[in-house]
C-alpha cells in the first residue's frame, strides 16, 4: 500500500488537483491522508472519500508537526507501508508514480527517498540536496545529471516530495517539532542519516511543483519562519564559528533590506527575535 500524505492550509483547490492527478492511475492500491492545518477551512471535507481521509488539527501547528500527525496515523494503519509526503501545490503528470513499489522492491536499502521535482514549465526545481558542514552551506544540487542509476545518494531531500520506506524504521520516524516551517526536511534527513539510514533521490518518478504558491501569500510569516528555522539548523549542524559568521551576515543583510524591502527585513528580524527568545 502507498499512502500519500499532504498538509492543507487553505489550499483545497490545490489539493483537489493533486487528488485528480493521482486518479489517472488506478492500477495500484493507495490511500490519501490530508492533515487539515486550517481547521476553519471546511471546504476540504468535500474531498473525503473511501480513498481520502482528513485529519484535523485544532490550530495551525506547522508543517512538520502536521506531518507527524499523518505519519502516526499511517504507521498505525500499516507499519510497513510506503509513505509519500507531497506538497498540496504539487501534482502528478501521467502515471509514473506507479513505479514506486517496484523501486523499493529492488532497492529496500533506501529509507528516505526524494524525487525529481519539475516546475510546470519543465525546469528542474529539485534533484537532490547537499550540505557542507565546514561552511554551513545548504543547497540544492543536481545529483541526477548524467546519472543513469536508479538513485543517487545525497545529503537531504525536499519535503515537497519525500518518500519514507517505513519497513526500515523500528520506531515511528518523525520531524522535529521545534521547526514550524522550512528546513524540517533537511533536519529529518540529517538525523536519520546519522542513525545509519540511506538518503537518496531518484528520477524514475517525480512531481510537478508550483513553488511558493501558498507561502507567497504570507511573505512576512514566510521570512520569519525560514529565518528562525535556518538559525536553528545552523546551531544543530554547524560549528560555533560558522554559526557566528552566518548570524552576523544575516543581521547585516536584514539592516540593508530595511531600505529596499522593508517587509522582508521585518520578517528576518522577527525570525531573529524568535530564535533569541526561544534559546536565550
Amino acid at each position: 500500500m502507498i499512502y500519500f500524505l499532504t498538509v492543507n492550509y487553505y489550499a483545497t483547490t490545490l489539493v483537489a488537483k493533486l487528488i485528480n492527478s493521482l486518479e489517472q492511475n488506478n492500477d495500484f492500491n493507495y490511500q490519501i491522508v490530508i492533515v487539515n492545518n486550517s481547521p476553519d477551512d471546511h471546504s476540504i471535507y468535500q474531498l473525503k472519500s473511501e480513498l481520502v481521509t482528513v485529519l484535523n488539527t485544532k490550530k495551525n501547528i506547522g508543517f512538520g508537526r502536521a506531518c507527524n500527525l499523518g505519519i502516526e496515523y499511517i504507521y498505525h494503519q500499516d507499519s510497513e507501508a510506503i509513505l509519500w509526503i507531497i506538497n498540496p501545490d504539487a501534482y502528478f503528470q501521467g502515471n509514473n508514480w506507479g513505479k514506486v513499489n517496484t523501486f523499493f522492491d529492488s532497492h529496500p536499502e533506501v529509507s528516505i527517498l526524494g524525487t525529481i521535482i519539475h516546475t510546470p514549465t519543465g525546469k528542474i526545481w529539485f534533484a537532490g540536496g547537499r550540505f557542507i558542514p565546514r561552511t554551513g552551506t545548504i543547497v540544492n544540487q543536481d545529483f541526477l545529471k548524467n546519472n543513469d542509476s536508479a538513485y543517487a545518494l545525497c545529503d537531504w531531500v525536499s519535503g515537497c516530495s519525500l518518500i519514507i520506506n517505513l519497513r526500515n524504521f523500528a520506531e515511528l520516524p518523525v520531524f522535529d517539532s521545534a521547526y514550524f516551517l522550512y528546513y524540517e526536511d533537511f533536519d529529518f534527513c540529517q538525523r536519520y542519516a546519522q542513525a545509519g539510514h540511506l538518503i537518496a533521490v531518484t528520477q524514475q518518478f517525480g512531481v510537478i511543483h508550483r513553488p511558493s504558491s501558498i507561502t507567497n501569500r504570507y511573505v512576512f510569516r514566510k521570512i520569519k519562519h525560514s529565518t528562525y528555522s535556518y538559525l536553528l539548523t545552523l546551531e544543530k549542524y554547524s560549528k560555533n564559528l560558522v554559526f557566528s559568521v552566518r548570524l552576523t551576515k544575516l543581521i547585516l543583510y536584514a539592516l540593508i533590506l530595511i531600505f529596499i524591502r522593508p517587509q522582508m527585513a521585518l520578517g528576518k528580524f522577527a525570525g531573529l527575535f524568535a530564535y533569541w527568545h526561544n534559546h536565550f
